[in-house]
């Protein structure tokens, strides 16, 4: 096994996720109803065996290291680790991270004379990968950087960096997110590049970068140390390819850059399919999460179907739909729930906090009596009242105040918000 360090990328704020993202950071979003964002990087490097990894974080981070710190942790008799390098101010430097290259430059003390590669993740990608296999397609080229690529049809070119490669794999060239139609339509690859690369083309044209790279550790230190480039796809890359030999690794497995809420909806909903794109149960490579050693979920004469119940909640006599429901979720009785994103809470309300919240006249956590939910996603400790409709009525596809939001005609409540009885939107 060659020495390799895993650095993941969990700084950045997520606007196009806002307000999942409005006290939190990205990678640490709750998603599957047990999981963060987070975890999925963590769980493919670990399984690779690349088990010395840094992650580096800047923008409200607080909830990610109390999850990572939580999670993660590996016995007194191994040399492994996953350690959180957080945005700081030295003697040397009073910047903060000002981009993707700019936070590995700032770490790059962190990485030994031994370390022989360089793995670098995204936080905040929805996917399962072997890295090992990409490390082995990095040697064999004898490559200094590679980066594995996904295909995309050309409608979706502009959200990524695209490239095109020469028959060996070798990226000729690289645009990030361009936009000008006939750039787009210039960076096209044909249908032979993917047979060549023993993957069918199924209406896609362009080469989207994954945001994960294998750097030798010297060209790495080169091209970050002789520059002062800040982010890895606008700079970094693109300068790198008239220099170095960059190398395409080809991925055709389910990856999804959960960027907007409208992609996090979809990719929960597909969740619930009798067989979803991305599946969850896999013995062999299962995500890790923090384990919390909750009980099992009480359901009373409910009706569920198409939908993923996670641990420890209680749902009496409720109609639930291709829905996820997150740990310790509440749902009271003769409530209806249709294409919902639960996400749960954080913790058990105790007796004597309910009572005061009835005298108060505050809903408990989770969802009260008599309501009807669809098409929403809805925070973790979040209460919502009894007689509550959250259905988007006038089917609104914009709408933002305090304690609702409705972005691509999805509901989303924020996280610990209380929507009072008999509201309906």
């Amino acid at each position: 096994m060659h020495n390799v360090i895993t650095i993941i990328m969990a700084g950045g704020q997520g606007n196009r996720l806002y307000p999942l993202t409005k006290i939190r950071s990205k990678p640490a979003v709750p998603i599957a109803g047990r999981f963060r964002l987070i975890d999925f990087p963590i769980s493919n490097s670990i399984h690779s065996g690349f088990k010395k990894i840094f992650i580096l974080t800047q923008f409200s981070s607080e909830s990610l290291h109390r999850h990572i710190f939580l999670t993660y942790r590996f016995d007194n008799f191994t040399r492994d680790f996953v350690t959180i390098l957080s945005a700081q101010q030295t003697l040397e430097n009073r910047d903060w991270y000002q981009g993707t290259a700019d936070a590995v430059r700032q770490n790059l003390g962190f990485l030994r004379s031994e370390v022989d590669y360089v793995l670098i993740l995204s936080g905040d990608h929805l996917y399962r990968m072997d890295y090992l296999r990409f490390l082995d397609f990095h040697i064999q080229k004898k490559a200094d950087i590679s980066i594995s690529v996904y295909p995309v049809r050309s409608n979706q070119a502009s959200q990524f960096g695209v490239m095109k490669v020469s028959r060996s794999g070798k990226i000729t060239d690289f645009k990030e997110k361009p936009r000008d139609p006939q750039l787009l339509d210039s960076m096209r690859v044909s249908e032979d590049t993917f047979q060549r690369f023993r993957m069918k083309a199924a209406g896609r044209t362009h080469l989207a970068s994954m945001g994960v790279y294998v750097f030798n550790r010297a060209v790495l230190q080169e091209l970050l140390e002789d520059t002062d480039f800040e982010d890895f796809g606008k700079e970094v890359i693109p300068h790198a390819i008239q220099r170095k030999k960059v190398y395409s690794y080809f991925f055709d497995g389910y990856w999804e850059d959960i960027g907007t809420i409208r992609s996090f909806f979809k990719a929960h909903l597909d969740l619930t399919r009798s067989r979803p794109k991305f599946r969850l149960y896999n013995e062999a490579r299962p995500i890790f999460t923090r384990a919390r050693f909750l009980p099992g979920s009480r359901i009373l004469d409910s009706e569920i179907k198409h939908s993923i119940i996670c641990e420890g909640s209680i749902i009496n006599r409720a109609r639930i739909s291709d829905s996820i429901i997150g740990i310790r979720s509440r749902i009271g009785k003769n409530t209806k729930l249709d294409r919902t994103v639960l996400m749960g809470a954080n913790r058990f309300e105790l007796d004597r906090d309910v009572k005061s919240h009835q005298r108060l006249t505050i809903p408990d956590i989770g969802i009260g009596d008599n309501c009807e939910i669809r098409n929403a996603i809805i925070d973790r400790n979040a209460r919502i009242g009894h007689n509550v409709k959250l259905i988007n009525t006038r089917g609104v596809k914009q709408h933002q105040c305090e304690n609702c939001h409705i972005i691509d005609g999805v509901i989303v409540i924020p996280k610990n918000v209380v929507i009072p009885n008999g509201t309906v939107i």
